[in-house]
């Protein structure tokens, strides 16, 4: 199953620009563009903007290996803000291949190179593969 296609399905990622750009066995990059549209009351991107690109690099990391991988609970601490215009780097990458309960690490990072959040999250790991996941609509 080719993952890039796989995830190209992610209707929430697609609607707030969240892109894979890059997948190998357990670590993926993803990428967007803060918009106007991003920003919270405060004037900065919104946490929930975060952890939305976050969650997709884990899920394409995760996943790389062909295994059906949920997301079991997630941690996400925001160090410096995001603002219109920042272009957002999501790497992953996984630090335990459990056959179960694999974790992994998301570093946020904007066109210059400054850190802006950092997520860790853990998965559950089913018995089927992610061929076999009738569970998205592909349209």
């Amino acid at each position: 199953m080719d993952l890039q296609e796989y995830f190209a399905h992610d209707h929430f990622a697609n609607y707030v620009g969240a892109k894979l750009i890059e997948i190998t066995e357990g670590a993926a990059k993803a990428e967007m563009q803060v918009e106007r549209r991003h920003l919270n009351a405060y004037g900065v991107c919104q946490g929930g903007v975060l952890f939305t690109l976050c969650d997709l690099a884990f899920a394409a990391a995760v996943n790389s290996h062909g295994i059906s991988t949920l997301t079991t609970g997630a941690n996400i601490t925001y160090v410096n803000p995001a603002h219109t215009g920042d272009h957002l780097l999501a790497e992953a990458h996984e630090l335990v291949n459990h056959h179960r309960m694999p974790f992994a690490e998301v570093r946020i990072t904007n066109q210059d190179g400054m850190l802006i959040a950092i997520f860790t999250a853990s998965g559950y790991r089913k018995d089927t593969l992610l061929s076999e996941n009738n569970s998205l609509e592909l349209q």
